[in-house]
């Protein structure tokens, strides 16, 4: 298990190429659930918890780690399942999430797959909002779930979405920048689209939200089909997820950059992924800017700037 992830950074040429790799693990059943491997740190034999007062019900208990201090979360209760009860023999996948580093405590873990983000589907329908997922694809003729962490993370967490002050007194000035235009951000947790959402509106620019990269450019191409000249015209700035079901941001900004009416669309990834190749493939595909998830002062700073931009 050591070796899981000794290559995980000769990996990193898969990303803007459509694809990705899911490490494998199970909580309490048969069902097997993946995990994006660039948000895997380090997969660890469970070691000793230590209980502490006034924890949330899903945190196992604490773990010291490399020098540090890491919550380690109980991902089957998180998930509305039963608790990883034999601790000894479970293991930990450290992962660093929107600037945070967190063990989940799972009962096994199994393989690393490589895929493509095109094999890989939003939830089914029906499914419900209550449910903890954001993909799903098909391995060996078997479902594997895609975990929504984001949302898992919130519920113990809550981020604040809260927009300081001093922006705030400058809304006035990013909506006259906007006009009669609207923002379209993308990504495929719900979580973060309502955190983007909230941040945003707070400060009186309006929103429209789609679910991945794949609907996103739909949406660009038919709107694009009606201006002028420029997408621009009616968007006034593209904020995306990277991980993302169907069309990763990378290759969604690849594509708006490609494409006569949408390339003047100014591009800011906003994801939890993190490292030195991401800044890589923000130039790469074009994108103009590249922020980590989520605070909501450098997301609000960041949609100032590249309004003002235009």
């Amino acid at each position: 298990m050591a070796g899981i992830l000794d290559s995980v950074n000769q990996r990193t040429q898969l990303v803007g190429q459509n694809r990705l790799e899911l490490l494998l693990f199970k909580l309490k059943g048969r069902q097997r659930y993946g995990i994006n491997v660039f948000k895997v740190r380090e997969v660890l034999q469970c070691p000793p918890l230590t209980s502490m007062p006034r924890l949330n019900s899903f945190v196992k208990g604490i773990a010291h780690i490399r020098g540090q201090t890491i919550s380690v979360i109980d991902m089957g209760l998180a998930t509305g399942g039963r608790s990883i009860s034999d601790i000894e023999n479970s293991f930990i996948i450290i992962t660093e999430y929107n600037r945070t580093i967190q063990g989940f405590l799972v009962d096994s873990v199994e393989r690393i797959v490589n895929l493509n983000w095109e094999s890989v589907m939003p939830p089914p329908q029906g499914s419900g909002r209550s449910n903890y997922l954001t993909a799903v694809t098909e391995i060996d003729k078997e479902l594997i779930e895609i975990l929504d962490v984001e949302k898992i993370l919130e519920e113990i967490a809550p981020s604040s979405t809260k927009v300081s002050d001093g922006l705030i007194s400058d809304s006035e000035e990013m909506k006259q920048e906007l006009g009669d235009r609207t923002i379209l951000i993308v990504d495929d947790s719900s979580v973060a689209r309502n955190q983007v959402k909230r941040a945003l509106e707070a400060v009186g620019l309006p929103i429209v939200a789609k679910k991945n990269g794949k609907e996103a450019l739909d949406y660009l191409v038919e709107i694009g089909g009606d201006c002028k000249n420029s997408v621009t015209e009616k968007i006034g700035l593209l904020i995306s997820d990277v991980e993302m079901p169907e069309m990763d941001g990378y290759t969604l900004t690849a594509e708006v950059k490609s494409r006569p009416k949408l390339t003047d669309l100014h591009v800011i990834l906003h994801t939890s992924l993190s490292g030195v190749f991401n800044h890589a493939m923000v130039e790469k595909v074009g994108a103009d800017d590249f922020i980590a998830k989520f605070n909501p002062d450098e997301l609000a700073g960041a949609v100032q700037k590249w309004l003002h931009a235009d």
